[in-house]
């Protein structure tokens, strides 16, 4: 078996690897292929006749759905086939992901139960854990929620005030506490809950069962969108948990929390991915069918500038999320290898990739929320009744960037994960960064003769990046240890990184289209506008940052030599942006 090139997370900064180390959709095999095709059969015969009752709310027909995903055996496809499931790769699982994102509210509630309310207890729970709740949530048997946020515990997790109790008998728990927006909550058999014990300074995490007498769940909320999903508030008074549904460790409750939510990150980008393919088809086949002035409003050159910048920024995720997907199967492989358990080795190899987690959570929900918001204005007045599914898809977009961690949150942690993990010794990010710097007046950005077009764009790359170390390099020097105060500049080189990691695994992805299929031409016109555009942002960011950190006078060296690396070639966006959405409008749905 062929060994491929693997980078560490964040490594991408400062190495590259080949269009043949990386796995694309275009390479899924035909078992992949029918478990999304399952998973779209069952949306279109079980979820969308009933979304709107769902929505109304109707969590008992919600229910009632989810149980039907679980007897099909949707719900295990993450789960080993000993404890009941499948036992799929995670490049399986996201595909699983990114199908049911398609799915609204129901997403939400399927994502919560297969995620973060079972995967707890198979990553870190105990073979009796394991089989007295895990074998039944991945049938669907149970249903599962996950209690982290409290009222004055939301970004900052481990400041919760739930608190367990051991009992003088030493047979359970103690439970108190609030727990707030629970996914799931009014129907949710088993609950993954945070506490801490006694006075501990740190988190445990428990199974609770929502029959365990002094369990109290408040009615749901109404929300903005994802109607029908069940989101509540649950009180524990005196709740007696025995302590045999402690999870891992006394005090592993923090690291299980944020391992959770690096899984629930990337998955996350997986599902905004599918919730933007099918408004990118509601707005194909919209523009397709509406005319005004006599002719249908697909062939508008305004509405064709939507609808190709639609398809770029969702085919520019789903490149980065299946990239990071098969690195993630080999980190877990690797960790199976050293003879770590498979359910922590599954959750160290996804946490491992931090880094990339954080930036498809961010850039995937700010992807959808474009996506969607053009899908409106394409629907024009039409967009704004609810007798439009476009409508329903707005409404639900707009929770992706509060989930999973704030966006805000998010990109604090892509730059700060990002120097932890080098300051660790897993790249060497501050010494290219500090060679870099010391030759400054050598940086350029010149077109180099007899350039073939993958040699251009990875030229383009290789310069976008030394753009990024830049930036860093001079906010670590001015600020030191005092940089996590400043956000702005911390944001600004984030922007930066997200731009050089979606546009490089686009370069990668399109370059091995076009030696499988040959003819590469509209995924070419994709990666042009992508790569011209991105040249932009990250100048833009990398001068915000250095204008933002160093003293008048002492910008114009880094100002420079950030604008001569993010020099690229002009393109006719017009055309290229034409010719995308001509293959679209020609398909009549996304098939990129």
């Amino acid at each position: 078996m062929e060994i491929k090139k693997v980078l560490k997370s964040g490594e991408f900064l400062v190495d590259e690897i080949t269009s043949a180390d990386i796995f694309i959709p275009e390479e899924f095999d035909e078992e992949q292929l029918m478990i999304a095709q399952t998973i779209k059969d069952f949306l279109e015969t079980e979820l969308y006749p009933n979304i709107d009752k769902i929505d109304s709310p109707d969590i008992v027909l919600m229910q009632s759905v989810l149980k039907k995903a679980g007897e099909l055996g949707l719900m295990g496809i993450a789960i080993p086939e000993e404890y009941g499931g499948f036992g799929q790769s995670f490049v399986t699982q996201m595909l699983a992901a990114e199908t049911i994102g398609a799915g609204y509210s129901f997403s939400v509630a399927f994502m919560a139960h297969t995620g973060i309310g079972t995967l707890p207890i198979m990553y870190y729970g105990s073979e009796a854990q394991r089989q007295q709740y895990v074998t039944r949530l991945a049938t669907g048997e149970l249903i599962g929620a996950y209690c982290l946020t409290e009222p004055g515990a939301g970004s900052d997790a481990n400041s919760g005030k739930t608190q367990a109790i051991l009992s003088e008998d030493g047979k359970h728990y103690i439970l108190n506490g609030q727990k707030m927006w629970i996914t799931n909550a009014n129907f949710a058999d088993t609950q993954v809950v945070f506490a801490k014990i006694d006075k501990d300074r740190v988190l445990s995490a428990f199974v609770v069962e929502r029959n365990f007498p002094g369990v109290l769940v408040n009615p749901d909320e109404h929300k903005m969108g994802i109607k029908g999903s069940s989101t509540a508030q649950i009180f524990y008074n005196d709740v007696k948990v025995p302590v045999e549904n402690l999870i891992g460790a006394r005090g592993e409750g923090f690291r299980i929390a944020l391992s959770i939510l690096h899984m629930g990150r990337i998955k996350l980008g997986a599902n905004v991915l599918g919730a933007a393919k099918k408004a990118i088809t509601d707005s194909v086949r919209y523009a397709n069918e509406r005319k005004q002035f006599n002719n249908l409003i697909s062939t508008f050159g305004s509405i064709k500038h939507k609808l190709a910048e639609q398809v770029i920024r969702t085919f520019a995720l789903e490149s980065a999320i299946y990239r990071v997907s098969r690195d993630i199967d080999r980190q877990i492989t690797d960790c199976k290898n050293t003879g770590m358990d498979k359910g922590r080795a599954a959750i160290d190899g996804i946490s491992h990739y931090a880094v990339e987690a954080a930036i498809l959570k961010v850039y995937g929900s700010e992807a959808l929320d474009f996506v969607i918001d053009e899908a409106v204005q394409i629907h024009g007045g039409m967009g704004y009744s609810a007798e439009m599914s476009v409508e329903r898809g707005y409404r639900d977009s707009r929770i992706n960037r509060i989930f999973e961690g704030t966006n805000e949150i998010n990109r604090l942690l892509v730059v700060d994960t990002a120097m932890k993990r080098a300051m660790k010794g897993d790249f060497d990010l501050f010494g290219k960064a500090d060679l870099l710097m010391a030759d400054l007046s050598n940086v350029h950005g010149e077109v180099i003769a007899g350039e073939t077009y993958f040699q251009e764009k990875f030229r383009y790359l290789k310069n976008f990046k030394k753009a990024a170390l830049l930036a860093i390099n001079g906010a670590t020097k001015q600020f030191d240890k005092k940089l996590v105060n400043e956000q702005e500049v911390m944001n600004s080189i984030t922007n930066m990184i997200i731009d050089v990691y979606i546009a490089e695994s686009n370069t990668l992805r399109i370059e091995k289209i076009s030696t499988i299929k040959g003819n590469a031409e509209i995924y070419k016109a994709i990666l042009d506008v992508l790569i011209y555009e991105a040249a932009d942002r990250i100048r833009k960011a990398g001068r915000d940052a250095v204008y933002s950190m160093l003293p008048e006078g002492e910008t114009s060296g880094l100002i420079n030599a950030i604008g001569k690396l993010t020099s690229v070639a002009g393109v006719n966006t017009k055309e290229l942006r034409r010719n995308i959405a001509d293959r679209l409008i020609e398909d009549n749905q996304y098939k990129f």
